[in-house]
């Protein structure tokens, strides 16, 4: 009778760790297999099948033959298939005694693949239908017909592996389907583990640490454990994402729907596999990141590979948390605001005219009506106008820090300037009683700019007692909050992806590489958003104090 499993979070984590190990002693010396054994091992954790694709000679047995001792008191059959292989070498022989005692066809099958718990079959599409169509029962089954009887199968993990994919219309697509994790094993690539394989070699068996191997309490305990994960709404969202991504695809339809297909089935025993991996990295939900195993599961031929592991990095990389969904946020937010500085630029902004001469000694100018202009004192300097800067600056003059918010400057003098269309003047900045030279110019507009202390134009507007209207001014200040808002909710949201990142690592199962390349994805998107905020934060706070600039 199996004890119930405890779901404490010290044991989940427990277990993690221990399917960590596991995973690093199976691979130990197994140079370049370390992902396949992985992912072997999360297959038969789940009671999924594996197929690798790959040529001769490259330790795909050895792999399988690793597997094996993953598991307490296991057993384990391996053959190699040809064209002349019969279901007797298999399933095992019949029954002699059997067939004369009682006239009954019954195999003798022990030792060979209905009682063996990890099978590894070689050149798998090489068998013939008599055996891959007894095959395709115990794969989606789980049971063998022997005689009479229906026996249970124990298989736990079946690896089966060629150099080839089964030729168009040979029937053994439904067969292929069945196989959820699929990996491509090449030969050793990197210089050093070349010569380690050469000079070294590698074992078949590895002596695993005390408690490491798996019971078949365990086991079976943890099978059943799986179906308590649910696919929560965000992770079927996620999925989705991905589902359409790969359909939708320009390369996956010029591939076309034979080699990009995925059955409803496989989708299903996908689902399953995210919920091993949630499970054996010590967690109770699917994490967006297991959906990044998906890479091995949908993918038909060499071609649709390649296509679905570009996906499954662009998904990585920009949707798993939201990362493209933030850039299309900031870069809305940012055109609101454009907006609305826009709108503020056209209405409050100083437009000059051209002035034609009148005479022979008249000289032709630019002009502003400045009648409306309030007027107001510096001490005990009166006749200033007050002139309101529309947009963020580094200060226009080095008597004040940061942004500049008004400046004040002589009525007469300003009417100087404003015929000439640009030249400075002096002033006085804010509240600051220092004056101070103030450098003015025209924009392509034609209309008036103060320099800032980085040179850069900054348009102006004149306080008056109608330059400022209550309505539209109240607009944009609710749409302003409305933006602020966004910027609070993507700050909030990339807090919460990133823990939820965070949280799932160590990840069991994924390569380092695509982690560190979201890591870094999210990290420069946080500072995106951070820096937008910044450049938020001193527009609204500027639209929200326009009132108070032009009284």
């Amino acid at each position: 009778m199996l004890k119930p499993v405890s779901t404490s979070h010290a044991n989940k984590a427990l277990l993690s760790e221990r399917i960590n190990k596991l995973s690093k002693a199976l691979s130990d010396g197994v140079y370049e297999r370390e992902r396949t054994i992985k992912m072997c091992l999360l297959a038969a954790l789940s009671g999924e099948s594996v197929f690798l694709l790959g040529p001769p000679g490259i330790a795909k047995s050895l792999i399988a033959k690793r597997l094996i001792q993953a598991f307490e008191d296991s057993s384990y059959f391996e053959y190699l298939m040809t064209r002349f292989s019969t279901p007797e070498e298999v399933f095992g022989p019949l029954s002699i005694q059997e067939l004369k005692d009682n006239g009954k066809y019954v195999r003798l099958t022990q030792g060979y693949l209905p009682t063996s718990q990890v099978v590894f079959l070689d050149e798998i599409w090489k068998a013939g239908p008599a055996i891959l169509n007894t095959l395709l029962t115990v794969v989606n089954e789980k049971t063998f017909k022997n005689g009479s009887e229906v026996e249970r199968v124990p298989m736990r993990l079946l690896i089966s592996a060629s150099n080839e994919l089964p030729d168009e219309d040979s029937g053994l697509d439904a067969l292929y389907d069945r196989m959820l994790v699929r990996i491509f094993v090449d030969r050793i690539q990197n210089k050093h583990n070349f010569r380690s394989m050469l000079t070294v070699g590698t074992p078949q068996e590895v002596q695993l640490p005390e408690g490491l191997a798996i019971t078949d309490d365990e086991y079976h305990q943890w099978l059943k454990a799986l179906e308590e994960i649910p696919l929560d709404e965000r992770t079927f969202d996620k999925l989705y994402t991905l589902k359409t991504m790969i359909e939708e695809s320009p390369e996956a339809q010029k591939l076309g729907d034979e080699e990009m297909y995925v059955s409803d089935r496989r989708w299903k025993k996908a689902v399953k596999l995210l919920k091993a991996s949630a499970f054996f990295n010590g967690r109770d939900s699917i994490n967006p990141l297991d959906l990044l195993l998906l890479e091995d599961c949908l993918w038909n031929s060499p071609g649709s590979r390649d296509v679905v592991r570009q996906i499954i990095r662009d998904f990585a990389l920009n949707y798993t948390f939201d990362q493209r969904e933030v850039e299309l946020q900031i870069n809305s937010c940012r055109e609101d605001l454009s907006e609305i500085q826009t709108e503020l630029n056209e209405q409050l902004s100083m437009a000059l005219s051209h002035e034609v001469a009148s005479g022979l000694l008249k000289k032709s100018g630019m002009s502003y009506n400045l009648s409306a202009a309030k007027l107001y004192k510096v001490g005990v300097i009166g006749n200033l106008v007050k002139l309101v800067l529309l947009q963020s600056n580094m200060s226009v003059s080095d008597v004040d820090k940061g942004d500049t918010k008004w400046v004040y400057v002589p009525k007469n003098d300003l009417e100087k300037l404003i015929k000439d269309g640009a030249g400075d003047i002096f002033g006085y900045v804010n509240q600051k009683s220092q004056v101070t030279k103030l450098r003015f110019d025209l924009d392509a507009d034609e209309r008036l700019v103060i320099k800032d202390l980085a040179n850069r134009s900054v348009l102006v507007g004149l306080a008056t007692d109608t330059a400022l209207k209550a309505d539209v001014h109240e607009g944009w200040v609710s749409r302003c909050a409305e933006v602020g808002q966004q910027v609070k909710d993507m700050e909030h949201h990339l807090r919460r992806v990133s823990s939820d990142f965070h949280g799932a690592l160590p990840h069991n199962f994924l390569d380092q590489d695509i982690l560190l390349g979201m890591e870094s994805g999210l990290q420069t998107i946080t500072e995106q958003v951070e820096a937008f905020s910044l450049e938020c934060e001193n527009t609204v706070a500027r639209v929200n104090a326009l009132a108070e600039y032009f009284s």
